[in-house]
């Protein structure tokens, strides 16, 4: 049998996960659940546009939770005071300096589950991550990325 794959996650990580399955078993079901009510009240299913959407809803939520449930189930925690400071892992933050655009950037290193590019979360995996875990202070990092060949040093580490 396969193995199956970690989610590794931060506490912040895992609590976002759990605050949203909570909000869409107790919350969200019974909205939906209500808008079908309303809609089976009004008669004839067969052209009922907000029964349809109201059941596309439902499955779009049921698939959303099964897929939170199976992140959660095989999650694993990075406890960030347990992060050693001395060379980049999930769970710091590392700050570099961009060598081609000479200018500053600051990424928080998390797992897949949790990156997003807007708020400066990397995954581990990315490019730029995987090249990143492991390097120290003062360290110059290449990375190849479909932008082509990024060079960043590495200013500090922190949590």
């Amino acid at each position: 049998m396969a193995d199956t794959k970690k989610n590794i996650l931060t506490y912040a990580g895992l609590k976002q996960l759990e605050d949203e399955l909570h909000e869409l078993k107790v919350v969200k079901r019974q909205e939906v659940a209500q808008k079908i009510k309303e809609a089976r009240e009004q008669g004839d299913l067969s052209e009922n546009a907000e029964y349809d959407a109201a059941k596309d809803e439902q499955r779009d939520i049921e698939s959303r939770i099964e897929e939170v449930e199976k992140i959660l189930k095989n999650a694993e925690v990075v406890v960030e005071d347990d992060v050693d400071l001395d060379k980049i892992s999930i769970g710091c933050k590392v700050k570099v300096y961009d060598l081609e655009f000479e200018e500053e950037l600051e990424f928080s290193i998390v797992g897949s589950t949790e990156a997003n590019s807007l708020q400066y979360k990397i995954s581990n995996e990315s490019p730029v991550g995987a090249a990143l875990i492991g390097h120290k202070v003062g360290d110059t990092v290449k990375v190849e990325t479909q932008a082509g060949e990024m060079e960043y040093k590495i200013l500090s580490i922190s949590r």
